[in-house]
């Protein structure tokens, strides 16, 4: 009872906050975030009204773990051949060169960090940061896309760059982490460093694809939308579980990224499936509540107890500013590579900041194999930055996205309609209808 008290808190606090942030003309994923971080464990779950503890919150992780596999396949929607022709070759160039961009430069500052203050900051810890700063936070990214319907020239290239970037920043992960690994104990296992990741993309690309034609197989024998959304919830969470696999093989142990898997899934259905783009928004429909519950969990995860560490907060500011900077000056120059547009060049690296679930995984695993003092200073600045940009990244891609002329005003007719529907909806009851 308790369990199913706390989604439906979670629930509630996430839309009723959103009412509150469209005064400030904020987006509803900042609203759900500062929600959980309402009732999480840092504020109202000190006097005994939220979620209680951390465990508390982890407790719901199957939500964030579904929520997620929805948000990768309506990402991997993004993918129809139609649009690839038109914005395929931009995407790779920048979805590769702005991810490495990006951990070239965290690594080179934290570097000299490392032989400023070498007891503050070890070498490995600045090389792991610096792979970690190569992941873009996808769901963030999409729920303002959505909620403003946003379309334009940059929106087009930056779900494909959002998509591709979790693969990148995989193998760059494991590179990375690989020599940090290697550091610190003296010896790494090469083949291993090299070919877990590689085989975790091809494994998880290979599943979802799979997956993705049999749904379409599958698709063909139901005539209503709602088994046919049955389906598809189905087959999403189905992967979502198959994913949390892993397959020893001697050495090595070889495992998939739902992200991945996911996006494979909506990228083939969309593709062949003639009814998908209709399918589509019914599962949109169905997995809302969902979405809104992982970022009002997210929000609930935030500790600000990093906050009382002075090292922490100087890594991370130091940190957080290399990132962006990497992310945009390489966003820059590979769009001016690719040959887009200048409004892309211009907006595209602000929409890439957001960072959290993949990044939070990698920290998770630095942490496991580091342990110590460096495991510990990895997972806090993580947890630190990723309290920064999930705070105000959202309404950093709205503005960039709304600058570049992505998201457009509504039209002054829409609006009348709705303050004077709104205006009648807040009228006082007439007295001969008060009993």
């Amino acid at each position: 009872m308790q369990t199913l008290l706390m989604i439906a808190a979670a629930l509630f606090a996430g839309l009723l906050m959103t009412r509150l942030f469209i005064r400030f003309h904020l987006p509803d994923v900042t609203a759900y975030l500062v929600a959980g971080v309402l009732i999480g464990p840092c504020v109202l779950g000190r006097l005994h009204l939220g979620f209680q503890t951390f465990e508390d919150v982890d407790a719901l992780s199957l939500i964030n773990d579904v929520a997620l596999g929805f948000i990768a396949f309506a990402i991997g929607h993004e993918f129809r051949l139609s649009a690839i022709r038109q914005t395929g070759r931009q995407a790779t160039i920048i979805g590769i060169l702005q991810a490495v961009t990006a951990t070239v430069i965290v690594d080179l500052i934290l570097i000299i960090v490392h032989f400023l203050m070498p007891d503050l900051l070890s070498l490995p810890v600045a090389i792991t940061l610096g792979a970690i700063a190569a992941a873009t936070a996808p769901a963030a990214t999409l729920m303002v896309v959505r909620q403003y319907k946003a379309k334009g020239p940059v929106t087009d290239v930056l779900l494909p760059v959002v998509a591709l970037d979790d693969a990148v920043g995989l193998v760059i992960f494991a590179v990375s982490f690989g020599v940090a690994q290697a550091m610190q104990n003296g010896t790494t296992h090469i083949a291993a460093l090299i070919l877990e990741p590689l085989m975790e993309v091809i494994l998880s690309l290979a599943l979802g694809g799979i997956t993705g034609i049999v749904l379409t197989y599958l698709e063909r024998y139901f005539h209503s939308h709602r088994n046919r959304n049955a389906l598809i919830v189905g087959s999403v969470i189905m992967n979502v579980a198959i994913s949390q696999l892993k397959i020893p093989t001697g050495a090595f142990t070889f495992g998939f990224s739902s992200l991945l898997v996911c996006m494979m899934l909506g990228t083939v259905f969309c593709n062949f499936c003639p009814l998908s783009e209709d399918l589509m928004l019914q599962a949109d429909r169905w997995s809302g509540p969902a979405i809104t519950l992982f970022f009002v969990l997210s929000g609930a995860a935030l500790q600000f107890d990093v906050f009382s560490e002075p090292a922490v907060i100087l890594i991370g500011v130091i940190y957080i500013l290399a990132r962006s900077a990497g992310k945009m000056i390489g966003a820059r120059e590979s769009a001016r590579l690719a040959g887009s547009p200048e409004t892309v060049r211009k907006y595209l690296g602000i929409t890439l900041l957001p960072q959290a679930g993949v990044a939070l995984g990698m920290c998770t695993t630095a942490y496991r194999v580091l342990g110590g003092a460096d495991g510990t200073l990895i997972r806090n600045i993580i947890l630190f930055s990723v309290l920064v940009y999930e705070l105000i990244g959202p309404s950093l891609t709205k503005a960039a996205l709304t600058r570049a002329g992505d998201i457009r005003e509504m039209p002054a007719d829409v609006k009348g309609r709705r303050k004077k529907r709104l205006q009648e909806i807040s009228k006082p009851v007439p007295p001969q209808f008060e009993k």
